[in-house]
């Protein structure tokens, strides 16, 4: 029998670390509401990583933290565990600031692909880790792979001479970044034990942290087309994600933005990377250049190259006009062998079999278009994965979308659906039809930017 004392395991009358106790001895505790130790949560972390706790073990751990919550010391510690549980890239050779910025995640989010080449064209480093979707579209990673060649599984040592090279890598999880991660990050979708502010943390910051970053910037989405439904639940998690970051030495700050329509004109993912090569050319949405310019006005502040807002903001808008940041992006995708003749024709991306246009029954003004209808018609076309191990289908998904606000005639185009299969086409046409509403009073666009969380956030 195992007694704990002091933080340490009693069995047979000598005393363990907790790293060689039984896992149902920490299980236990958490399950009983005590605060696990350092040493107790990097055992759990490591028994992930390596093996040594069984699956089952594993899921009642997961289950338990999400009964019974954990502190924001726990939390730090298990951020850190994670972090730890693999390789840390190393980045002391960049003398630049290095900022990156990570989403929650939402319909029509194509923002990381155009902020990171203006980012990096205003002097500062970018190393994203980014992830692929599981849901309605893809993930950032997702989109990158609809340009023909590009490569998004670098080594880290293939990374860090990108970055030292160009100052920008857009680059999946290495199988040495994180493994404790990818481990929990699948059991925690089979059991019910997604929804948890202390695990949410960790599975974001140890990757993020782990890419060598020194500031981070946060999108934390709200709404209908977002994890996070509430408000206050998106303030919570927000919250807790900076004060944990923070606590872990690297200034962070996060941007709550709404998510009840889609981002921008397009859902699906090579015709998301053709809006964000629009928004390169200052020809993006209004909605989108928004986003971004609130995100990349606080990761210049962070990183010190602005004093006010204005001034980033200022700076950003330079990157597009003169085309340094346009370039920044033909860059990237040359270095990661990709085909950049895409910056100039972007037909050269996957294109759909079969288009159809989703027209309006009467004139008026659009009231609503809802972000989760649009995201499960894009889903239904192939645009996402409903299990991780689905493949994505990059040309299809939908364009043209109108937004909430605009006039529309009686016939005019509501949307336009790219498709490669008769009958998924068949059943998006209704669930997209159904997804946006005209009425006879014009409605305000909606308010994206809601609150920044942080430290001297303003």
């Amino acid at each position: 029998m195992c007694r704990a004392r002091a933080g340490r395991c009693i069995f047979g009358g000598q005393a363990l670390g907790w790293d060689m106790a039984f896992p149902q001895h920490i299980i236990a505790r958490k399950r009983d509401g005590h605060a696990l130790t350092r040493e107790e949560i990097g055992a759990f972390v490591r028994g992930a990583a390596d093996g040594s706790w069984a699956d089952y073990q594993l899921s009642a751990m997961l289950m338990a933290i999400v009964w019974r919550g954990m502190t924001p010391q726990e939390t730090a510690h298990y951020t850190e565990a994670m972090m730890h549980s693999g390789a840390v890239a190393d980045l002391a050779s960049i003398t630049q600031p290095k900022a990156d910025k990570h989403s929650t995640g939402g319909v029509g989010d194509k923002i990381s692909l155009h902020l990171a080449p203006m980012i990096a064209a205003c002097g500062v480093v970018v190393p994203m880790i980014s992830g692929r979707g599981l849901g309605h579209t893809g993930g950032t990673l997702d989109k990158l792979e609809s340009i023909p060649g590009f490569n998004v599984n670098l080594s880290l040592a293939a990374y860090r001479a990108q970055l030292e090279n160009i100052g920008l890598a857009l680059i999946g999880q290495t199988a040495d970044l994180a493994p404790a991660d990818k481990k929990l990050y699948a059991l925690r979708d089979v059991t019910a034990t997604v929804e948890s502010i202390p695990l949410i943390c960790g599975s974001i910051l140890s990757k993020k942290l782990a890419e060598g970053i020194d500031v981070l910037v946060l999108d934390v989405k709200f709404g209908r087309g977002a994890f996070m439904k509430d408000q206050a639940k998106a303030r919570e998690l927000a919250r807790a994600l900076v004060s944990v970051a923070t606590a872990m030495g690297k200034p962070t700050r996060a941007v709550l933005t709404a998510m009840d329509e889609p981002l921008g004109r397009t859902v699906g993912n090579a015709l998301e990377v053709r809006e964000s090569i629009e928004c390169l050319r200052g020809e993006g949405p209004a909605d989108v250049m928004d986003v971004t310019y609130a995100l990349g006005e606080q990761m210049l502040l962070l990183a010190k190259m602005a004093a006010t807002k204005e001034e980033a903001r200022a700076k950003l808008e330079a990157s597009i006009v003169s085309g340094a940041a346009l370039e920044k992006f033909r860059a990237m995708i040359v270095a990661q062998g990709g085909d950049a003749r895409v910056v100039e024709d972007g037909w050269r991306l996957p294109r759909a079999r079969l288009l159809f246009e989703i027209r309006a029954t009467r004139a008026g003004f659009v009231t609503d278009v809802d972000a989760l209808g649009v995201a499960l018609a894009a889903l239904r076309l192939g645009a996402g994965r409903a299990k991780a191990a689905d493949a994505v289908d990059h040309a299809v998904g939908v364009s043209g979308l109108v937004k909430v606000g605009e006039r529309v005639a009686a016939g005019s185009v509501l949307g336009m659906i790219h498709a490669n299969d008769e009958g998924a086409l068949s059943e998006a046409k209704g669930m997209l039809a159904n997804s946006v509403s005209v009425g006879d009073t014009q409605t305000e666009a909606p308010q994206l930017i809601e609150e920044i969380v942080g430290e001297g956030a303003g």
